[in-house]
């Protein structure tokens, strides 16, 4: 029996006379121990979702089932589903209080109602998993570094040894040495306690090596549920699906501020030579002319442009690109 369940859930806001969708006839089903990475655009529902698993919403259709059984069966009961299933939100350790990391990481056990031996026990274990000191336990959490801050409000959930784990892109913001360490915080716990992992991603690098499977969220629909490289294989149709719900709408101009070339779409009948790079939420498409790298189009996946694409663009293509508009936000110069 599979160990949770997505009975064909839904959920959906009124607003006046207008229902708004926001996650729509959601099914699937995790393992005991399996790791399930969430990914798609921003406001595709992946949010929504994992918020559903551990009873902070409620369905408006379908049923979520723990072990078996609906959580919302008792409501009464909801607070006993949310310690066997741990939620590490995005950028935790900005919900950090205590005067030291062991009584943040002991929060959680304090409030199960644990005798302070069990409290103890869990604390240093946790710390353990996550890679923190025995002297780090007696400091304040705000002088850690940020890295460090990460990992004490990931041990403050696993303190209280949630039989699923989920966690919503747990490397946001972090240095390559601070993501791999964070991951493998991850995996230690998975295969210690032999729990289950859910986390929401951006990065299909972590994703390719970590999971087991990836949900793939697109428009508050399920577009895909399948092992990791059986979804790669469709990455050209996750793309135009994505760009068929955000029409482009974009000029882009060289140094010159002249309008340079617009594909449509041919991304690789447009020169010899063509790169394609995912940012954030924005798919560029760079071609080789000349001695140099140039954007020749922007393809807008959900949400608006942010100045944070700047410096990556052009260091990424280390070449010309004046700037580009999109209808409905800034123009922003590279």
């Amino acid at each position: 029996m599979a160990f949770v369940e997505f009975e064909n859930v839904g959920k959906t806001y009124k607003m006046g006379e207008v229902s708004i969708h926001v996650l729509h006839d959601a099914s699937f089903s995790v393992e005991k121990g399996e790791f399930v990475a969430i990914i798609g655009p921003s406001g595709s529902g992946k949010s929504t979702l994992i918020q559903h698993l551990n009873g902070l919403l409620k369905p408006t259709a379908g049923r979520v089932l723990l072990d078996g059984k609906d959580i919302w069966e008792n409501p009464k009961e909801i607070r006993k589903v949310r310690f066997q299933v741990g939620l590490v939100f995005q950028y935790p350790e900005y919900q950090l209080f205590e005067e030291t990391v062991y009584r943040d990481i002991a929060f959680g056990p304090k409030n199960m109602g644990l005798k302070e031996d069990e409290i103890d026990r869990r604390v240093r274990e946790a710390a353990a998993i996550v890679g923190l000191t025995e002297e780090q336990l007696q400091v304040s959490p705000f002088d850690l570094s940020g890295g460090q801050k990460r990992r004490v409000a990931i041990a403050g959930v696993i303190a209280m040894e949630p039989e699923v784990l989920i966690l919503d892109e747990p490397t946001a913001g972090l240095d390559p040495v601070g993501r791999a360490g964070i991951l493998k915080n991850i995996e230690d716990y998975r295969r210690t306690r032999n729990a289950t992992i859910m986390m929401v991603s951006h990065s299909m690098n972590d994703v390719a090596l970590l999971s087991d499977r990836l949900i793939v969220l697109n428009g508050a629909h399920l577009a895909f549920d399948a092992a990791p490289m059986e979804v790669f294989t469709h990455a050209r149709e996750l793309i135009f699906s994505h760009v068929k719900r955000h029409p482009l709408i974009v000029q882009v101009h060289d140094r010159g501020n002249r309008e340079a070339r617009r594909s449509d779409f041919a991304l690789f009948k447009v020169c010899n030579v063509c790169q394609i790079l995912f940012l954030g939420n924005l798919y560029f498409v760079g071609a080789k002319v000349g001695n140099n790298n140039v954007v020749h189009s922007v393809i807008l996946v959900g949400s608006a442009v942010t100045g944070a694409y700047s410096g990556s663009l052009y260091g990424s293509f280390g070449g010309v690109c004046g700037g580009f508009t999109v209808a409905g936000t800034e123009n922003f110069d590279f």
